[in-house]
Order: C-alpha cells, then sequence, then structure tokens
C-alpha cells in the first residue's frame, strides 16, 4: 500500500517512521506542515491522487491544551476541518483512513472505564475540536477509524515523563496533581497498534487505545522519578484546584480498550513496563 503519514514531526508520527523500517512491505509518505498543507483541500487532493495513496494515518493535531483556549480558529481547522479534508480526499480513492483522537471528547465524570458508546461530552476547546474531527472524518469516509488515546509520551518531542524529569533534577521540590486518575500511552505502543490494524485491515469504527493500568498524575511522576534514579526531589501531591489550568481537564479520564484488543487480537503493554522502556531510550 501506499500510506500517507501526516504530523510525521510528532511523538506519534516518529514513533511511526521507526516502526516504517520493520514493515517496509508499504510505502511510505511522511509529511508535516512543510511538505503537506492539510488545512488547504486542493494540495491534499492533489498529493492523495499523484502519489495513489491507498490509506492515511493522521497524526497531526493542535495539541496545545491550554493554548487553545485562545486559539480556537487555528484549533478548529486543524483539529475538525483538516481531517475532514483528508477523509474526503482519500475517500475519492476508495482508501482507508486512521484517525487520532483524545480522551478530551469525554467530560471524566465517570467512574468507570469508558468504553467507545459512552456519551461524548467534551469540556475544553481541544476537546470539542477533536470530537468534530472524529465526526467530520467519519462523515466524509466509510472506511474510517477513530483511535482515541490518553497521557501520550515518548522519547521524541516535549512530554509530561520528559518535563518531570528535567524539573525533578533542577527543583528540590515539586507539586503535582493527584486527583486526575487516567493511564500513560507510550507512543511506540501506540504506533505498533496502529501497524497492527493497517497489516490485517483498517476496520471501520471507534476505538480506544491506552497501556494497561490506572495512576494519577502524581503516582505517574513518583515512578517517573524512581526509574529514571532521581531521589532529591520530594513530590507533593496536590489537588486540582491547586493548579488551575486555563482548560479543564477530566477527572477521571480511563479508556476500555477492550474494543481493539478483541478485534486485533492484541496484548497491551502494563504502563509502568512502557515507561520503564522509555526512560532507558531516554
Amino acid at each position: 500500500m501506499n500510506i500517507l503519514i501526516t504530523g510525521c514531526n510528532g511523538q506519534l508520527g516518529n514513533e511511526m517512521q521507526l516502526l516504517e523500517k520493520v514493515n517496509p512491505q508499504h510505502t511510505y509518505y511522511n509529511t508535516d506542515v512543510a511538505e503537506l498543507d492539510i488545512t488547504n483541500s486542493e494540495a491534499i487532493e492533489r498529493f492523495v491522487m499523484e502519489h495513489s495513496i491507498d490509506g492515511i494515518v493522521n497524526c497531526a493535531a493542535y495539541t496545545a491544551v491550554d493554548k487553545a483556549e485562545d486559539n480556537v480558529d487555528l484549533c478548529q481547522m486543524l483539529n475538525a476541518v483538516a481531517p475532514g479534508f483528508l477523509a474526503s480526499a482519500i475517500e475519492k480513492r476508495g482508501g482507508w483512513m486512521i484517525q487520532i483522537s483524545t480522551d478530551y471528547v469525554f467530560d471524566g465524570t465517570n467512574h468507570k472505564p469508558y468504553v467507545e458508546t459512552d456519551i461524548v461530552c467534551p469540556n475544553s476547546v481541544y476537546g470539542r475540536t477533536k470530537l468534530a474531527g472524529e465526526q467530520a472524518v467519519m462523515a466524509n469516509c466509510k472506511n474510517a477509524m477513530i483511535i482515541r488515546t490518553a497521557w501520550l509520551y515518548s522519547t521524541f518531542g516535549n512530554n509530561f515523563v520528559k518535563t518531570m524529569i528535567r524539573l525533578g533534577h533542577e527543583k528540590s521540590e515539586l507539586g503535582v496533581i493527584f486527583d486526575q486518575i487516567g493511564t500513560p500511552t507510550y507512543a511506540r505502543d501506540l504506533a505498533m497498534a496502529i501497524f497492527t490494524a493497517l497489516n490485517q485491515g483498517v476496520i471501520s469504527g471507534i476505538y480506544h487505545f491506552s497501556n494497561e493500568g490506572v495512576i494519577s498524575w502524581y503516582d505517574f511522576t513518583k515512578a517517573i522519578h524512581r526509574l529514571a534514579g532521581i531521589s532529591t526531589c520530594h513530590v507533593r501531591p496536590l489537588h486540582t484546584s491547586e493548579y488551575p489550568t486555563p482548560a479543564a481537564r477530566p477527572h477521571y479520564s480511563v479508556l476500555d480498550k477492550t474494543k481493539i484488543k478483541h478485534t486485533y487480537h492484541i496484548e497491551i503493554p502494563y504502563w509502568e513496563d512502557s515507561l520503564k522502556e522509555c526512560i532507558e531510550k531516554l
């Protein structure tokens, strides 16, 4: 297949490029804004036709959650409108599309893991635009797969794991929120799940993917410091109210992965095992 990867310079896009080397049966077109402007529908259609693209994995997004509150138009264009352009272009080729989405489509008031059929209720600009992106993709491409993920980190780019390691070395004390619960996702594990789907065949619908287990940001930080050998920084638990942010965060965003595990017969790693692997690479 000829596969278009967007957002190739991001965390997930970089992990996808590493895995392309062990999946040489396909031809990959790795693009970021310099190679393809996904806000330009004509440019997308031209690219898809000229390169005979069979499928698209859209890793591109506006992910600055707090800045999104003041940059609504840009966030809407990148997270909602552009995915619709990509979906329309690949539908004309009779191809498939994988759209990466987020736990922020939920308001976080659940007390049990979210399944794909749970009612969506985003309470931030980022969450609303990502939900609109899901809807645009499914409306414009019949063979579309939506993968919602959460708490993404990697050896690439800026993320929570790297920030906590840096702050752990710089500060003697650190306050981290303990009343927001979820599951970290190692971007490499997500990339492997995506490759499983495209190699077995994209089955349309909404899926959830994160690593296994449940943890708070506070406990996650404690584990990061332990695995990174940081012992000089005292980590204090904070209430969300003690650390106000422009965008509301879900208090509970654990995702149920049963559907993707059963559909593609995959085993998902435990969050701490993946975190250890990532920190060893760092």
